[in-house]
């Protein structure tokens, strides 16, 4: 997308939440500080709820808010963690040499709950999609909760609270946040259009929202994409953006069945682009080949753009376009 994302450039307050009990609860917080458990559906609003919470907390939120995202965190290499800058002032040379992963993981938690706050009486420690956290993780995690409370909130997200021990549970207050109604999504679609500036009518606001199914995230961007695509949010112009990024989602279904030799699904997936939705065969080979450069790499890579421009001179020659593409995706099994 062209500039800042409208997701961060419009991120609410917690007055400008969309859901009144989440208000509700965040406000509470606000006024008498509390370790938390923020769960819900992906794209609900959880992470932008807990920013709102901190930049109302803290007059230096960038300094006393120590963001984790869990998923990439415990996934990153002992270098990655080392040299991430958050954190690499924490780690000597010496302790990134002689410490494992896990030794390493289970510092950073102690450190980042362990200084002072910048401004103020504590700090917040995020951390975020909290899932993906294991049990000896979490055990560690309680451990530096017990020892640094005092100078340290812990605010925990998720979408599944049932996946925390019961220690980390029983020192949070939860705060269920449920995925926005059709008209809370539209009432947020409204105001970012007003303050961007954007041409936009209500049946365009309402299909984006419904198209986003709950997930206030996806629809914001859907909304974006769309004006920066077309110069307006209307319905025809949400319609025909949301349909270009659908081919893309079903390329990626087609490939995978492919891949896996499931051929009666991939061609059923290829029958409703080229029957259905009325797409070309050369149209999907471009689409296929879009998708396929952010999944292979090198011969895997050329091979196809080979294969590809052999089917795309059949392609050009009138012949069935069912059965060219067809033979790309027996081709990426092998």
């Amino acid at each position: 997308m062209e500039g800042p994302l409208w997701t961060e450039r419009h991120a609410p307050t917690i007055e400008e939440l969309p859901q009144a009990e989440v208000r509700d609860h965040f406000e509470r917080a606000l006024e008498e500080p509390m370790n938390l458990v923020v769960h819900g559906p992906a794209g609900s609003g959880k992470t932008a709820a807990v920013r709102a919470l901190t930049r109302a907390a803290h007059d230096t939120p960038d300094a006393d808010r120590i963001e984790i995202n869990v998923a990439d965190f415990f996934d990153s290499t002992k270098k990655e963690i080392a040299e991430d800058p958050r954190f690499s002032r924490f780690i000597d040379a010496k302790r990134r040499r002689n410490s494992s992963k896990a030794d390493l993981i289970n510092h950073v938690l102690k450190e980042s709950a362990s200084y002072s706050p910048a401004t103020g009486e504590y700090k917040t420690v995020v951390l975020d999609n909290a899932e993906a956290m294991r049990e000896d993780f979490q055990q560690a995690l309680r451990r530096v909760m017990e020892q640094y409370y005092e100078a340290s909130q812990f605010v925990i997200t998720t979408r599944q609270p049932s996946a925390l021990i019961a220690p980390i549970r029983s020192r949070c207050f939860p705060i269920p946040v449920r995925a926005p109604t059709q008209d809370e999504i539209i009432g947020v679609l409204e105001e970012i259009a007003e303050a961007e500036d954007a041409a936009y009518d209500d049946e365009g606001l309402e299909y984006i929202a419904g198209a986003a199914d709950g997930d206030l995230r996806q629809a914001i961007l859907n909304a974006q994409t769309t004006h920066e695509q077309e110069g307006e949010i209307t319905m025809n112009a949400a319609y025909e953006t949301l349909s270009s990024l659908g081919i893309d989602e079903r390329v990626q279904e087609m490939i995978a069945d492919a891949e896996a030799g499931e051929f009666t699904d991939a061609r059923s997936t290829l029958d409703e682009l080229l029957v259905d939705e009325g797409y070309s065969g050369s149209e999907v080979l471009e689409d296929v080949l879009a998708v396929a450069r952010s999944r292979y790499s090198g011969d895997q890579l050329a091979e196809l753009h080979r294969l590809a421009g052999e089917i795309d001179m059949d392609l050009h020659e009138g012949t069935n376009d069912r059965l060219h593409v067809s033979h790309l995706l027996a081709n990426l099994a092998e």
